[in-house]
């Protein structure tokens, strides 16, 4: 996919004033009928120059192959494209301080700040189906009061947030639908999700089938 440099340019250049770093573009089939939104690239991310590859890149292929699809078949994203960081100081075993720039979630103005990239992403891709990984894909495409753990699994069909003109978020013109699920990386954090998570994906391989996707 071609990204406008008037469109990327200015994103990076305001990045500055937030704790971000790096930059991932998105990663797939550009002309697929899927497309996978995350939440932000974490520090091998920004390393590989490619979403998804870290510990959850691997949890990712585990849940893409029991719906019976591959990277090559769908296209990834993620609502913010560079690396929200965090600052934590640690004493080391010598007793001397170290920096740490651990990963966090992205803030709101970080969102809305990469808002107009996602926005073209999902212009041009036109997917048949959008699988939001985790609250903050599900708030960032349609509701800041849905919730996974409410939602997870079952499909929503409607109109998505997109940035308006006057910078706050308006209804998009298309209507899509979207499939909420768990963020790859939750399993790490609550085990006790796997079991949804895997019947989430299962699912969809039978609504991909419906869907003759």
């Amino acid at each position: 996919m071609t990204y406008p440099r008037e469109l990327i340019d200015p994103i990076i250049i305001k990045n500055k004033a937030f704790d971000l770093e790096g930059f991932v573009f998105g990663n797939g089939d550009f002309s697929p009928d899927i497309m996978l939104i995350g939440e932000a690239p974490g520090e091998v991310e920004i390393r590989t120059g490619i979403p998804f590859t870290g510990r959850s890149g691997k949890e990712l292929d585990k849940t893409l192959a029991i719906a019976g699809l591959t990277r090559n078949q769908v296209y990834i994203t993620s609502i913010v494209r560079s690396r929200p960081f965090g600052k934590k100081t640690i004493i080391d075993k010598t007793g001397q301080k170290i920096e740490k720039r651990p990963n966090r979630m992205p803030k709101k103005q970080e969102i809305l700040l990469h808002a107009p990239l996602l926005d073209y992403e999902i212009t041009q891709v036109q997917p048949k189906l959008i699988i939001a990984l985790g609250g903050c894909a599900l708030k960032r495409l349609i509701d800041n009061k849905m919730t996974i753990s409410e939602s997870h699994g079952n499909i929503w069909h409607g109109k998505i947030k997109q940035l308006g003109a006057d910078s706050n978020y308006m209804p998009s013109k298309q209507a899509y639908d979207i499939f909420p699920t768990f963020h790859p990386a939750a399993i790490f954090y609550n085990r006790k999700i796997e079991q949804n998570l895997i019947a989430d994906w299962e699912k969809l391989k039978e609504i991909l089938i419906a869907k003759a996707l």
